[in-house]
């Protein structure tokens, strides 16, 4: 079993405590990076290309409105992301950095917004979650496949070179990027892309289509719990889930760990929903122990805490997962860090 290696990023960077002018400041400039990606100008960003109000609002999918880009790369400047550049802007280099970041954005402030803005109403009981306040699946799933993209993808492929796989099923897929990927780079192999979402699901044919991949995978719309426990209605589906070889999951296991009465039996029915299935790559975010994070903070991790807090759904520490494991008779072959701060990738053999 390799040994795990701790990102720089897991140490973090933001202090503890943090001032009020850097915590409205940090509100503000999510919100800023998250309009910049709206906009459609972060890639240019990445790319360390100049750019003006007037070209980013023509360039935007629907008229944009050239006041109001202005306004946002002003802020966007005066966080330093950017620098006045005559009528324009320049890229610096903390605008560069931000790209890479881009999915945390997507996912906290295009996703968790109602949630994070209503946490007080949440806790004070005079709303409800997935009653008065959602989540926007949408802009989950594609948080997490920008995250997907720029933090784990090499990694994943480096572990999924060392495993003979030829139909592989992603549980809690998204818009189905990272499946795309992973079968793109195996030749002859196939995948299925299985998630709750009908936005995310409707994003991932949509794209499946467009890269020409519709013959080798799927993008298949099931509650992944309710696939570990009853019959797939669609003949075709449930005959290509009878023939999974391998299975991957990222960040969906603390939702399917959610409910207690299930917790302990979880890993063993996704054996049998997935009978020939001998490997399992699967990470997550886990619980910080006690004591982590007190002087300085990692990005994502006081986030993904406060939205399960809200949405009821509890999270587990790494000895629990491992202790899971075991009891399904799943052996850990590989465990490493992912960048993403307290998050672990396994590979699973089952015994």
């Amino acid at each position: 079993m390799h040994s795990a290696v701790i990102p720089d990023t897991w140490r973090g960077v933001t202090p503890a405590p943090m001032s009020s002018t850097d915590a409205y400041n940090g509100f503000i400039a999510a919100n800023v990076i998250f309009a910049l990606d709206r906009i459609g100008v972060l890639e240019r960003i990445g790319r360390g290309e100049p750019l003006s109000a007037a070209e980013a609002a023509q360039a935007a999918a629907s008229a944009g409105d050239v006041a109001r880009t202005e306004a946002v790369l002003r802020a966007a400047a005066d966080y330093g992301f950017l620098k006045a550049d005559g009528a324009g802007y320049l890229p610096t280099e903390a605008g560069r950095e931000v790209v890479s970041a881009r999915g945390y954005f997507t996912w906290a402030v295009g996703g968790y917004h109602d949630v994070f803005g209503r946490a007080g109403h949440l806790s004070a009981g005079t709303h409800h979650y997935q009653q008065d306040v959602f989540r926007d699946e949408a802009m989950v799933a594609l948080g997490s496949a920008q995250c997907d993209q720029s933090m784990f993808a090499a990694q994943l492929t480096d572990v999924l070179d060392g495993i003979d796989f030829r139909l592989i099923a992603d549980l809690g897929s998204g818009t189905s990027a990272r499946v795309r990927r992973v079968v793109s780079q195996r030749e002859g192999s196939r995948g299925l892309g299985i998630d709750i979402s009908r936005p995310a699901t409707d994003i991932a044919r949509r794209e499946i289509a467009e890269a020409g991949l519709e013959d080798r995978v799927t993008a298949v719309r099931a509650d992944v719990l309710g696939l570990l426990g009853t019959q797939i209605d669609n003949d075709a589906e449930a005959a290509e889930v009878a023939e999974v070889d391998t299975v991957m999951s990222f960040f969906l296991l603390h939702d399917l760990l959610a409910d207690p009465a299930t917790r302990s039996s979880i890993f063993t029915r996704m054996r049998e929903a997935f009978p020939k299935a001998r490997t399992f790559v699967l990470g997550d975010t886990m619980l910080r122990g006690p004591g982590e994070s007190q002087s300085t903070l990692p990005v994502f991790s006081v986030g993904f805490e406060l939205a399960h807090a809200m949405m009821g759904v509890p999270l587990h520490t790494k000895e629990t997962y491992e202790q899971l494991f075991a009891d399904a008779g799943l052996r850990i072959d590989r465990v490493e860090a992912l960048a993403t701060p307290h998050s672990w990738l396994y590979v699973l053999q089952a015994d």
